[in-house]
This record gives structure tokens, sequence and C-alpha cells, in this order.
């Protein structure tokens, strides 16, 4: 039975584990059909497990893992250690998310990438305060 059927939602850890290989997927340049290609699956089965729809089999995370150059536990960084009790709702908790829900984006990538390269800190800051801006932007403002 998935794990999306109706009613049921997918598992935290597993649309952690899926954001986490289409941010290194994304960060390398390789398709979904790529990837799929190389792990011998569909590409509607990558996007599966990047949505969460599907969890990720330990073996096949280690094949994803090597195709992406990655080490396994990469996948999981940014979880609560279930040892520690943590039920991962801190502010680091909180800014990992928001990093990687910015990073999964195309234009979030793209902007991370070329951000760092504007050498002029008050051009970087305009740049922030126009982002700041156009986030608080109502859509009835934008008409």
């Amino acid at each position: 039975m998935s794990e999306d059927t109706e009613g049921r939602r997918p598992n935290p850890v597993d649309l952690h584990v899926g954001a986490r290989v289409r941010m290194r997927r994304k960060l390398l340049g390789v398709s979904q059909e790529q990837l799929a290609d190389s792990l011998g699956l569909t590409f509607q089965q990558v996007q599966k497990y990047e949505r969460g729809a599907n969890r990720v089999s330990a073996s096949k995370l280690y094949e994803i893992a090597r195709a992406l150059q990655s080490s396994v536990s990469f996948f999981f960084e940014g979880l609560a250690d279930p040892l520690d009790g943590a039920d991962g709702d801190d502010a680091g908790q909180e800014a990992q998310r928001i990093l990687q829900d910015f990073l999964t984006t195309p234009e979030g990538l793209e902007l991370a990438e070329a951000f760092p390269k504007i050498s002029r800190g008050k051009v970087r800051r305009q740049i922030l305060d126009l982002v700041r801006a156009m986030a608080e932007e109502t859509p009835d403002d934008a008409g």
C-alpha cells in the first residue's frame, strides 16, 4: 500500500530524504531521467522518491548515494537525532528546512550559486531588500 493513499501523508523522514535526493541531483546538474537510468528505474519512480510519496529502500538509497557521488548520511543531514529525544522543532531544524526548500527550487539553486559571486556588499543588501519587499507583496498589490 502506498504512503500517499487517501487520507495518508508521507512520513516526514521520507519527505526529508526525498528532498535531499532532489537537492543533490540538482546540485550536480543530473536530470531525473539520468538518475533513473543509472538506477534502472523510470523517472516517475525518481519523482515519487523525491516527493516522499514512495519510500527509498536502504539498498536503493545506497545506489542513489553512489550515483550522486554522496555519502548515505548526506540524505539524513538536518534530521533530529532520534537518540537525542528531540522532536526536531527547534530553530536550527526550521532553518535547515527553509534552506532545503530554497535549494530544491531551480531558481533557488541558481540564486545560491550566483549570489556569492556578487562582490559588493551594498548590492547584495539591495537585492535582499528587493526580495523581502516582493515576498511581503500581496497578489492584489502586484496588479
